[in-house]
This record gives C-alpha cells, structure tokens and sequence, in this order.
C-alpha cells in the first residue's frame, strides 16, 4: 500500500496524507500501470453522466490534466520544443530543458489534446477508452524508465537506476486484466501496439537528438501514447 501510495503521489496530485518516500515505487516502476487504472477509473466516474460525447471528452481532457497536475504534459511541451530547435544536440537539450515555452511546445500540445478529444468524442464507451488509454500510457513510461539511457540527472535517471531490464514485462502483465473490458479484442491489441510503438519511436528519436531520454520525454510519451491507443480502440 505504501508503494501504491508513492506512485500515485508521483503521478497525480490527489491529497493522499504525508509524502512517501519515492525510493518506494521507483524499486518497482513496473507498477506505473496501476496508476494508469486509478486514474482512469477517477476521470471516468463524473464523465459517465455527461450524455453528449464533445463535452464529455472535453470534461474528460480537462480533468485529466487536473487529477496529473499537468506534470507529464509539460513534458510534452518541452519535447516539442526540443524536437523543433536546429542547431547542435547542446542547443536541442537546451530548449527541451528550458522552462518557458515556445512554438514547438505549444504544436505539440495542441496537436496531441485534439487527437486525444477527437479519440474520446468518438469513442463508443467513453469509459473504456479513458481507462485502456491511461493504462497503455503509463505501460510507455514504465517502458522508458527502463530502456532510456537518462542524459543528465534527474528524477529519470533516480528511477531508471533502479529499474531492471524484466519490468517491462512484469508491466505488461498487468495491463492484460484490460482484455476483461466486453470490447473487440482486436481494439486492445491495436492498443498495446500503440503502446509499445509510441515510446519506441521517441526512444529512438530522443537517442539521435537529446543522446537519451530524460524526465520530459517520459511524460511526453505518457500524453501520446493515451491518445494514440485511444484512437487506435476507435478506428479498429
């Protein structure tokens, strides 16, 4: 309990009583999912009484953003801010790092909160998608904890020392209980693809431009990876 605790102090800013120690969840990251299911389940009990599906998946997305404190879509600000600078891989980690924002940041941003609406508008269970996205979104951060070399320190490089190679796997366990959802099961296939592809592409990417992965790419591929499963539950 106090592990599930530390987790979810790291992810959400619910009041959950005295900080814990964070050591206690980053010993064992491959729990990210089970905050995936807290806060979709959160998120989803007041959006199950809002009929109409635009404002719905707009309530959605806003409290989204509240229950996270916007902590992981920062990160998504940053790397598009990252990804949109020239120059040398110094001048890109520069910009990813820096704290005001600029064009590339507010891109990214808007592009992956109007994929994400448009996934939950059209979703046919508002419910379900905010929960298999959400799960699917921290299996990505899980995946990074572990597989991305950290470029500096950080609160990525403090979990990813502790991390060992089979927590991956031990995460996708517990993202298999979304099978139980009474939805095709081609659409949670469609995805898990997403995602694995999602944080494997920025693993990739932030390798070649930043030389690693560090605390904003993590969240960054929390907040596309959500809306990239949920828009692949849509269209499959």
């Amino acid at each position: 309990m106090k592990t599930l605790l530390s987790l979810l102090q790291f992810t959400t800013i619910l009041p959950l009583g005295k900080p814990r120690d964070l050591e206690l969840f980053a010993r064992r990251s491959y729990l990210y999912p089970l905050a995936g299911y807290c806060i979709g389940a959160l998120v989803a009990l007041p959006v199950f009484f809002i009929a109409s599906p635009p404002i719905a998946a707009a309530i959605a997305v806003a409290l989204l953003l509240l229950v996270t404190g916007a902590h992981h879509f920062d990160g998504l600000l940053d790397l598009g801010d990252g990804l949109m600078a020239h120059g040398s891989r110094e001048k890109r980690i520069g910009a990813l790092t820096d704290r005001n924002v600029g064009a590339g940041g507010i891109a990214a941003g808007v592009a992956v909160t109007l994929l994400l609406f448009a996934g939950l508008a059209e979703a046919s269970s508002i419910i379900y998608a905010l929960i298999i996205g959400e799960v699917c979104a921290k299996f990505s951060m899980a995946f990074l904890t572990t597989y991305g070399k950290p470029f500096r320190e950080g609160i990525h490089s403090y979990l990813h020392q502790y991390s060992r190679q089979y927590f991956p796997a031990l995460s996708f366990i517990l993202c298999i209980p979304l099978f139980l959802i009474p939805i095709a099961p081609v659409k949670i296939v469609g995805a898990f693809l997403m995602m694995i592809i999602c944080p494997t592409i920025l693993l990739l990417v932030s390798e070649r431009l930043f030389g690693g992965i560090n605390g904003d790419v993590a969240g960054a591929s929390n907040e596309i990876t959500r809306a990239g499963a949920i828009l692949a539950i849509v269209l499959l």
